[in-house]
């Protein structure tokens, strides 16, 4: 893999692009770092909205609320399997970037239109700006993850620290935007919370697009006869594809107002698909690769357990702080959005210190191997609803439930999240075969969108079970699943320390 790239840049001499360091990172790393900053800062002030839009402005029941929600999510991460091929194919990984990031500020600008007056409050405005979200996510999401790794050789023990690094950008944003869009959106209108979270998608094209240049050859067009590698031009076929991304987002739209289609036709016809593709793929790789492929599999299924117990924040765990928590905190009653900023502000907290502890312990031997990682992750979600099911408890009893409980509950999933997220971005970079790089990342967010879909099954039984109960079988899910997968470890690890051994000696 190339690092030569000559570009200088001010401030930073005349290295090579890719060879020029902070804080012993490529300064690439910093280029992708506040450009996702301020993606996510786009995607959570939109999620710390989104349930209480659809339940208040919206009427919509909560069972169909968190069906919708879920579907939406669940799309929101499956879109990234396409993209991801299409970024490897055709566009190279910087085009499909811009290219999602200006359809997410399209969708979010179309949530703000009806407050604002432009056009009428309906439910096609509303599937047409989730639809928009959803494809350029598809096109955005993958391809900066996939730009993260390649920044390192195969090997580079700094792989794990970096998307540890990156992590905390995409937490940074994930901090601020509850905080700044909910509050402006529950104060003063929803459309104004929107509005702001896409003016952060804005912002988040120009860090990318004013300082690409300081990523040297990073994610250029893949080079073919039609398009030389390095070279501006575009092609018949990129004009398809920016195309057919607008042809599919009225799909995207049907799909999230029929939310039970998602779960019963969607995942499943999605999952088909991805077997029959990667098989044939797989056949035409070493040993080697295809046990990389095995890793990336289970690693990337198992995830898709932790998500769905994980990704109740925006759901039922939010209509839980917002009906039945005491959410007076510093003399002021905080509107329920605020609290989706809480896991995000941990994660701030606590990302240097597994950044340092997996680069302490690699130094030592120690690392755990990342399925052992997994099977923390799982086990701390399934251990983080006791303190749900004892609020719970307090919220049966005619009172409110302790905030200290719904913040412990963060925090504990939060310690799970970074055993499992940054680590499951490195472990695809290093575990899929190069040419496959993105569509497994595309992958990784697939099985993320079923655990979304998942997530929102559970958060629609809700009035049915129970906050109670709900977080209780929560529990049970995340702790069995860590067990299974424990079991499972000893030939995972083995396949990975072959792969890694391989990616060693390239």
């Amino acid at each position: 893999m190339s690092n030569t790239a000559s570009m200088p840049a001010p401030g930073f001499g005349s290295h090579p692009a890719g060879q020029r360091e902070i804080l012993g990172h490529p300064v690439g790393l910093f280029v992708l770092f506040f450009a996702e900053l301020w993606e996510r800062f786009n995607f959570y002030g939109m999620r710390a909205l989104l349930i209480f839009y659809l339940t208040k402005s919206y009427l919509f029941n909560k069972e169909f609320s968190s069906l919708s929600y879920g579907a939406f999510n669940g799309l929101l991460y499956a879109t990234p399997l396409l993209g991801g091929l299409l970024a490897d194919r055709v566009l190279g990984y910087r085009r499909a970037i811009v290219l999602g990031g200006i359809l997410m500020a399209l969708g979010e600008f179309g949530l703000a239109l009806p407050g604002l007056g432009f056009i009428k409050q309906t439910n096609l405005a509303l599937y047409a700006a989730l639809g928009l979200i959803i494809i350029g996510n598809g096109f955005f999401k993958p391809n900066i993850s996939t730009m993260v790794g390649s920044l390192y050789a195969p090997g580079d023990a700094r792989r794990d620290s970096a998307f540890t690094i990156f992590y905390m950008g995409i937490n940074i944003g994930a901090t601020i935007a509850p905080l700044v869009c909910g509050t402006i959106g529950e104060t003063y209108g929803f459309h104004y919370g929107f509005l702001l979270a896409g003016a952060g998608m804005v912002l988040g094209l120009i860090c990318f697009t004013a300082f690409g240049h300081l990523l040297g050859d990073k994610g250029l067009p893949p080079k073919s006869a039609a398009n030389d590698f390095g070279k501006k031009r575009f092609t018949s076929k990129d004009f398809l594809t920016f195309g057919g991304a607008f042809v599919f987002v009225p799909l995207a739209a049907l799909l999230v107002s029929m939310p039970d289609k998602v779960s019963e036709w969607a995942a499943p016809g999605a999952a088909i698909a991805f077997f029959f593709f990667i098989s044939y793929e797989a056949s035409k790789c070493t040993k080697v690769e295809r046990q990389g492929i095995y890793v990336a599999i289970i690693l990337s299924i198992s995830s898709l357990a932790f998500w769905g117990a994980f990704e109740q924040a925006g759901s039922s765990i939010s209509i839980f702080t917002d009906q039945h928590v005491d959410r007076t905190m510093f003399g002021s009653e905080r509107p329920a959005s605020n609290f989706q900023s809480v896991n995000a502000i941990f994660i701030v907290l606590l990302a240097p210190v597994f950044s340092w502890l997996w680069a302490r312990l690699g130094k030592m031997n120690l690392n755990p191997s990342s399925v052992i990682k997994f099977v923390l992750g799982l086990l701390q979600v399934g251990a983080g609803y006791i303190f749900l099911v004892w609020a719970a408890k307090q919220a049966d009893s005619g009172g409110k439930a302790a905030v200290g409980l719904l913040l412990a509950t963060y925090f504990v999933h939060t310690m799970g999240e970074l055993c499992v997220s940054p680590v499951g971005l490195s472990m695809i970079t290093k575990m899929a075969p190069q040419r496959l790089g993105a569509f497994m990342m595309g992958f990784w967010f697939l099985t993320t969108s079923f655990g979304h879909v998942v997530a929102g099954e559970f958060a629609s039984k809700q009035e049915k079970w129970g906050f109670g109960t709900l977080f209780y079988r929560l529990m049970i899910w995340g702790i069995v699943a860590g067990v299974l997968l424990f079991l499972f470890s000893p030939w995972v690890k083995k396949w990975e320390r072959a792969k890694l051994a391989e990616n060693s000696a390239t």
